[in-house]
């Protein structure tokens, strides 16, 4: 039988169709702080006030949950494809497409200019230590996290130049990331035997100053480089000098470009502690805030030694005079212990674990133990510990129990008269 082509068409069309394949429902955003954050590229506008992070997530993570305070948060998407996110009360969570290798979100916001140190200030410069890195972007306060950066930021004001860079390879913690916008001039001070540029940078008025305290600084980093293993921040670092108000004076160990107030500006020792950092409290994270003296004391004893072995044997001496004066005035004034025998249990703020006596009973602690192993002997034990757990995050006694089975030592008398007790035991 033959069928004319209008019934046979009309055949065809009466035959059932596949039912479309219905789209995938979004992932719900919920409060989840387990996945792991790999790497964050961010993007900053400053003339548009707009940024955008693009943050690689590992692969187990079926939603992420990320700080960000002062931000507003416009969209989130992994590629072309909108996800389920929440901003409330501080805090972005973010609902993640079941994905077999990390993925990548995109999420785009504004930022704010405030006055205070938690973020982008009017002054041109970032400050987020220790937990304020989500007024700037999506991110993991925690200072056991640590994550590597890529940071470019366009849109400084004409005539200004912006010092920023990213970090990597090592991973460091969220509040390393940090630029300065200013009028910029660089002073390249040299580069070390392991290749590492040096670079500072001044504003005006600030040339002398800078080129007092930077002097040195190409024999200090080398002798960090050299002792205690290879810096961990890529092949430039530098000093940035910053503008924080009336009588702020020090640093921040925003690696590879840490900053400097203006009035430290000068000081060789300030420099020096805030390099030194790339290697303890950068390239070595701290686990828990109650560890900081991991990062602060282990740092100022190597300022002193950086500077008696790089510089001079006075200038060494010069610095553990200041440090005298500083050490009697925290047990005048401002005493406490140390090193928390806990471990997130404590506020860095809150609680008093950030003054300067984590600095200086950290620093004499050091001292003591260099004296009783001797100081290359201690030397070597710190650069072992360095290449066991750069990249990661320590606690002080993991250091101090490295220390003690590198030398045959026992410490346990120093640590309880130093770090674990109040008053001078000297006395």
């Amino acid at each position: 039988m033959r069928r004319s082509l209008l019934t046979v068409l009309v055949l065809l069309c009466a035959c059932p169709q596949p039912e479309p394949e219905p789209e995938p429902e979004p992932v719900p955003a919920a409060e989840d702080w387990s996945g792991d954050v790999l790497h964050t590229g961010l993007s900053f506008d400053l003339a548009a006030g707009s940024a955008t992070a693009t943050i690689r997530i590992a692969t187990d993570a079926a939603a992420m949950s990320l700080e960000a305070g002062e931000i507003d948060v416009s969209t989130v998407r992994a590629g072309d494809a909108e996800l389920d996110w929440e901003q409330d009360d501080g805090r972005l969570d973010i609902g993640l497409p079941e994905h077999a290798e990390p993925i990548e979100v995109t999420v785009e916001y504004a930022f704010e200019v405030g006055d205070r140190f938690e973020g982008l200030m009017d002054q041109g410069t970032t400050l987020t230590w220790p937990y304020h890195c989500g007024n700037l972007f999506p991110c993991r306060p925690h200072p056991s996290d640590g994550l590597t950066f890529d940071l470019e930021v366009t849109g400084a004001p004409v005539g200004q130049t912006t010092v920023a860079g990213s970090i990597g390879p090592g991973d460091a913690p969220a509040y390393q990331l940090a630029w300065a916008t200013g009028d910029y001039t660089e002073l390249e001070l040299g580069v070390t035997s392991a290749g590492t540029a040096l670079s500072a940078w001044h504003l005006p008025g600030g040339e002398a100053a800078a080129e007092e305290g930077t002097a040195e600084l190409v024999p200090v980093f080398e002798w960090l480089e050299q002792t205690l293993g290879p810096y961990p921040f890529g092949a430039h670092a530098g000093s940035v000098e910053v503008s924080w108000g009336p009588g702020a004076y020090g640093g921040m160990e925003h690696h590879p470009y840490w900053h400097i107030s203006g009035p430290a500006m000068g000081d060789l020792s300030v420099h020096a502690h805030e390099a030194a950092h790339g290697w303890f409290g950068g390239g070595i994270r701290i686990a828990c805030w109650e560890d900081l003296v991991l990062s602060e004391g282990t740092v100022s004893y190597l300022t002193a030694r950086a500077i008696g072995q790089a510089v001079s044997a006075e200038a060494e001496e010069a610095v553990w005079l200041g440090y005298e004066g500083r050490l009697n005035t925290v047990f005048v004034m401002g005493d406490y212990v140390v090193l928390p025998d806990s471990c997130g249990e404590l506020d860095v703020l809150d609680d008093g674990l950030f003054g300067d006596a984590v600095y200086m009973k950290g620093a004499f602690f050091w001292g003591q133990v260099a004296e009783a192993v001797g100081a290359e002997a201690l030397d070597d034990a710190m650069a072992g510990f360095f290449a066991e757990h750069v990249g990661g995050a320590a606690r002080m006694m993991d250091l101090v129990g490295h220390v003690e089975a590198e030398t045959g030592s026992d410490l346990a008398e120093l640590v309880e008269g130093w770090l674990r007790s109040t008053g001078d035991p000297r006395q």
